[in-house]
């Protein structure tokens, strides 16, 4: 085989392995957009590069590959459930306490799961492999309850903050968890109220004033053939009526030949 024909062959094998590797690393890039959905974004605008944001992605991979994250059983799902009703119906009354108590259970269904907690920039890390989706209401929610801490948080902060931390807690507890949670409305966002005021009390007891009735002309008068009345006499115009303003005056009658003077005859 000449010298030639075999750096022919090596180039062929060079280009081909570098098209196996383009595409092998296209692949794991689509991937891993998918996988992680707006943290890939994220963490390539913060990065300085995308390489080293899909690396540290592939690292999250390999760390959540190695811990012991196992779903929760139908009886804990359950349980959970009732937990997390019971403290949004909490809201309407303490709405600081129910946020916090809030976080505290979705913190306890995480360690249930099998997520460390300890580190908060690690739960988030670790949140991102399989819960993407709901990261963002997860970043939210815990910045509102820094401030719900500091007394800094309104009440809409407070209850944009249950919303927050029901997605990730749906997401933790599993899809059909949370599908029958939409069912019964917790996943509606208008369940979790505002918190009740003596003005909104006052404004609820007042009735609802409905619409003013449609007048009913009454029936025309007619005779009574049980009492044997009869009906009233409708007023007839009399001679003293004046002509209303806008009818004009009869004409003068024109004076008939024989109320004209007779000429004398000439």
């Amino acid at each position: 085989m000449s010298s030639g024909t075999i750096v022919i062959i090596i180039i062929a094998i060079i280009v081909v392995v570098a098209i196996a590797a383009g595409v092998a690393y296209e692949a794991r890039r689509r991937r891993l957009r998918q996988r992680f959905g707006p943290e890939y974004d994220r963490l390539v605008e913060q990065g300085s590069s995308r390489r080293q944001a899909e690396a540290e992605l592939a690292a999250r991979e390999r760390r959540v590959r190695d811990l012991d994250i196992r779903p929760l059983s139908a009886e804990a799902q359950a349980r959970y459930a009732g937990e997390w009703t019971a403290v949004q119906e909490r809201f309407v009354d303490a709405p600081q306490d129910a946020v916090a108590a809030a976080q505290r259970l979705v913190v306890t269904v995480m360690k249930e799961r099998g997520y460390p907690t300890e580190d908060s920039d690690q739960v988030l890390a670790d949140l991102s492999v399989e819960h993407a989706r709901v990261l963002d209401h997860y970043r939210a929610a815990y910045g509102i309850s820094q401030r719900a801490a500091d007394g800094s948080a309104s009440t809409e902060d407070l209850r944009q903050a249950m919303i927050h931390y029901r997605a990730l807690f749906q997401d933790l507890l599993g899809a059909e968890s949370a599908r029958e949670q939409e069912l019964v409305g917790t996943a509606d966002t208008a369940t979790v109220s505002e918190p009740t005021t003596t003005s909104d009390t006052a404004a609820a007891s007042e009735p609802t004033v409905d619409a003013e009735p449609v007048a009913i002309p009454e029936p025309a008068a007619t005779a009574d053939p049980v009492n044997g009345s009869e009906p009233a006499d409708v007023a007839e115009p009399t001679a003293d009526d004046e002509p209303l303003a806008d009818e004009e005056p009869l004409a003068e009658p024109v004076p008939t030949a024989p109320d004209l003077p007779r000429q004398r005859r000439v």
